[in-house]
C-alpha cells in the first residue's frame, strides 16, 4: 500500500523560507511523477510543482523563481524548497504521486497534507 508522509510545514514570517519533504513507501517510485499541490483557505486544490522520473520540472506561475522541487530516488523522497514566502502561499500542501497504467489508467496517490502559514 502506497503511503506518502509530508513533513516540514509550519508558521513563518513573510519573506522567510520552508522546506517540505515527502517520503513515499509501498511501491517503486523511480518511474512515477512526484509533486506538490496546495489548497488555500476557501479555495480549490492547485498545482504547485511536479518533477517527472526523467527530471522534467513544472511550476505554477505563482511560485516560479521562488520554489524549487527536487527528488531523491534512492530515498523515495520529494522536496519543495520554498523561499520568499508571502501570505498568499498560506495553504495545506499535499504531496502527490501520479502515473499512468495501461490496466488502471491514471493513478493518483496523496499525502495527508501539511499546513504552511505565512504571516505578514
Amino acid at each position: 500500500q502506497v503511503q506518502l508522509v509530508e513533513t516540514g510545514g509550519g508558521l513563518v514570517q513573510a519573506g522567510g523560507s520552508l522546506r517540505l519533504s515527502c517520503a513515499a513507501s509501498g511501491s517503486s517510485f523511480d518511474n512515477k511523477r512526484m509533486g506538490w499541490y496546495r489548497q488555500p483557505p476557501g479555495k480549490q486544490r492547485e498545482l504547485v510543482a511536479t518533477v517527472t522520473s526523467s527530471g522534467n520540472l513544472n511550476y505554477a506561475d505563482s511560485v516560479k523563481g521562488r520554489f524549487t522541487i527536487s527528488r531523491d530516488n534512492a530515498k523515495n523522497t520529494v522536496y519543495l524548497q520554498m523561499n520568499s514566502l508571502t501570505p498568499e502561499d498560506t495553504a495545506v500542501y499535499y504531496c502527490n504521486v501520479w502515473y499512468y497504467s495501461n490496466l488502471r489508467g491514471a493513478v493518483d496517490y496523496w499525502g495527508q497534507g501539511t499546513q504552511v502559514t505565512v504571516s505578514s
